[in-house]
């Protein structure tokens, strides 16, 4: 699989490694939601994307929409709490985000879902983590990005301005509080060249 990634200035080593979450910075929603981001969490970002891209079992899916079903417009791959990650970084970065927030959100973030956009044709419309009890309940998914940045849009489901936020090269962005039942996300389509990213999702056991 060709992955064609442009590489950032920043981060040219093929050290693999975890800055520490201090420099978190949070941004209120509202309605309950918040969102903490911190660029360049890790680095070494592109060695890490081509491991990913080039070790990681993807699969294509393709889901039931209205009359026709058509193909999901990126590769997935999803590992439970029991299964090995596929890279020893991103049990280091699930360990760091459970210890980070261990008081605010009171249990262990379990599971991993990749998401491996290969260009701007691929995306995901409009959601809300809300298949189990991040339908009823504050939780938080943690997104750590790597490869070329895409933007990450976030909406208020009862209407209102959009929140943009370019995530890749080893961004982490938080989504916490009642984001998921009040607020949406998105990565949209986009016709201008962008190289391909992936993106690691680590949730509290029970959240989808």
């Amino acid at each position: 699989m060709s992955t064609h990634l442009q590489g950032s200035l920043f981060d040219q080593t093929d050290d693999i490694r975890l800055g520490p979450p201090h420099g978190l910075r949070r941004t209120r929603l509202g309605d309950g939601a918040w969102i903490d981001l911190l660029p360049g969490w890790l680095s070494g970002a592109g060695a890490l994307f081509t491991r990913l891209a080039g070790e990681v079992p993807w699969r294509a899916e393709r889901r039931q929409m209205y009359e026709q079903t058509v193909d999901v417009p990126r590769l997935l791959a999803h590992y439970g709490a029991d299964d090995v990650l596929p890279h020893p970084v991103l049990d280091e970065a699930r360990d760091a985000l459970s210890a980070h927030y261990a008081e605010e959100l009171g249990e262990p973030f379990t599971t991993a879902g990749l998401c491996y956009y290969r260009d701007g044709r691929d995306s995901v419309a409009w959601h809300g983590d809300r298949t189990g009890r991040g339908a009823r309940e504050d939780t938080m998914v943690a997104i750590l990005s790597v490869g070329t940045p895409r933007d990450l849009l976030l909406r208020p489901r009862r209407g209102g301005s959009t929140v943009r936020r370019p995530l890749g090269h080893g961004d982490l962005l938080v989504m916490g509080g009642s984001c998921q039942r009040t607020w949406e996300h998105a990565v949209p389509k986009t016709t201008r060249a962008a190289g391909p990213r992936i993106s690691i999702q680590f949730r509290p056991h029970g959240v989808r």
